[in-house]
């Protein structure tokens, strides 16, 4: 803790006796005097005599109107719409999935050891089914018993059961779950009026205190405190990532909980943490009451969430992109590829485009674009701003209903024809001679983990389709390619890449490529 103290007016021994009003004037004139040739020698000394030394201007930040004394009033008005879920479910072991204790054969003495103890022999348990229990955090949202908690707390539920603040339990069935932003809405089973909470409509500020309230290792009715630390979070989750980040302590079991701001109102659902022991240290993830909102609203309506796609696979602008294509600026997404029978494709999005904005409103990168689509929903007609050909452009797009991903997968085989490109670290070979590898392009058949193709991000089996732009099926033909570029002045070029992930575009400087 801080100890502040402001500093003493007195120096310390110093007589505290009031001087006379003489003495007070003599005082002042020497301090005066004392002071103007400090000054002076310090001015002087840094060749600026006779000048005036302007003070920097302070940061002015506003004092809190009010700062809590205590969250007693809020957490007691919240708290009985928090409940604990607890879950049944079954679970099937994989087959090659690895045990944490050894694999014994039939009849050895450390099998009945397990058996004494009441375990189950572990090469038995492999591949079967089995009962596992697990349990979260949840909050009404409604009179009639709707409840909000993360899918994963609730996935291949068989039996789920709800401990209300005052103890009592009561079942509950899943209405509907979504996975892609971790979050289901549950129906108590019991008929009842019960207590609930809203939604806030103020987007929580960096800096806001938040409350968060749950079941934490199984002790419920927990609460913890603290301010919103970041917004715009992007874990690696899912696709829709959009964090609130809070440094109110969570931990295992406050997944689904609720984080309240100071009217008691929800901003945020808790659903992960970072964590290098598993328990808290003060970086948690919460998803923010606005998507929780559109998700739980079409979950209650139709059990499922339709999400708007325009079939693209995107990926950011780096520099070295936004170079290669005549960009001022890395914000946007850019268009590896536009999938067969989408509508990009009937709009006549190509590879390499950039989309700038949707509907007016420009995109900071792929996941801003993804969130958009999605959020308008199938059916629904937008207005695409993009750049192609060295121009901007705009396309009217009526979104489709995003279908199952899909994964397009190159399978490197042996090589044939080999031809590396030096200054890259790439070993490449037509794709054509390469069995698995497809008829088209280039294939990775070995690559220098220390190169620039590999901190690029490029791997064995990775199929070079295009580069600068054009159709290249012979490794000599990248080479002149890039050679043809440096020649002109570019400062990069971009490769078209098939890989594991899908299409995405690759950008090798002109100036590592020799």
């Amino acid at each position: 803790m801080l100890d502040i103290r402001l500093p003493r007016s007195d120096a310390a021994g110093a007589s505290r006796t009031v001087p006379s009003s003489g003495r007070k004037l003599r005082a002042a004139l020497l301090g005066a005097v004392a002071t103007a040739a400090v000054a002076g020698m310090l001015v002087d000394g840094l060749g600026l005599s006779g000048q005036a030394l302007a003070a920097p201007a302070a940061i002015d930040a506003p004092v809190p109107s009010s700062v809590p004394a205590s969250f007693a009033d809020v957490v007691e008005r919240v708290r009985p719409a928090v409940v604990s879920v607890k879950v049944k479910a079954t679970e099937t072991a994989e087959a090659d999935d690895e045990s944490d204790m050894p694999q014994f054969t039939p009849g050895d003495p450390l099998e009945r050891f397990f058996r004494r103890f009441g375990e189950e022999s572990p090469f038995k348990r492999r591949g079967k089914p089995h009962k596992v229990q697990s349990q979260g955090s949840g909050f009404i949202i409604s009179p009639d018993g709707y409840v909000v908690t993360n899918n994963h707390v609730v996935e291949n539920a068989t039996e789920v059961s709800l401990t209300m603040e005052d103890g009592k339990t009561v079942p509950a069935t899943v209405v509907g779950t979504d996975k892609k932003t971790d979050l289901a809405l549950l129906k108590i089973s019991q008929s009842g009026t019960y207590p609930h909470v809203g939604f806030g409509t103020a987007v929580p500020r960096v800096g806001d205190w938040v409350i968060a309230v749950g079941n934490p290792f199984g002790l419920g009715g927990t609460v913890t405190a603290g301010i919103v630390s970041a917004r715009g979070r992007d874990i690696g989750s899912g696709p829709y990532d959009d964090f609130l980040q809070i440094d109110a302590p969570v931990n295992r079991g406050n997944s689904g909980g609720p984080t309240f701001n100071l009217q008691g109102q929800v901003v945020g659902v808790n659903t992960a943490i970072f964590s290098p022991t598993g328990g808290s240290v003060g970086i948690g993830f919460a998803i923010p009451a606005e998507t929780v909102q559109s998700v739980v609203a079409a979950l209650k309506d139709k059990g499922s969430v339709a999400r708007g796609w325009i079939g693209v696979h995107i990926q950011p602008v780096t520099q070295e992109i936004a170079d290669s294509l005549g960009l001022k600026s890395t914000k946007g997404a850019l268009v590896a590829e536009a999938q067969p029978d989408s509508p990009a494709k009937a709009a006549g999005l190509k590879s390499g485009d950039v989309i700038l904005g949707i509907d007016g409103e420009r995109i900071d990168g792929p996941r801003e674009l993804a969130r958009k689509v999605a959020a308008l929903g199938p059916g629904k007609k937008t207005e695409l701003t993009y750049w192609h050909d060295g121009s901007e452009k705009t396309v009217s797009v009526k979104l489709g209903a995003l279908p199952d991903e899909k994964e397009a997968r190159a399978t490197p085989g042996a090589p044939r024809d080999k031809s590396a490109l030096a200054g890259l670290g790439l070993t490449l070979a037509p794709a054509d001679s390469v069995p698995g590898a497809g008829g088209e392009g280039v294939v990775v058949t070995d690559i220098d983990p220390d190169g620039v193709g590999a901190q690029k991000g490029l791997r064995v089996g990775d199929v070079i389709v295009e580069a600068g732009g054009k159709t290249v099926g012979k490794p000599t033909e990248i080479a002149a390619i890039l050679a043809e570029a440096k020649k002109d002045g570019r400062k990069a070029v971009l490769l078209r890449v098939k890989g594991a992930q899908g299409m995405r575009f690759v950008a090798i400087a002109t100036n590592q490529a020799s």
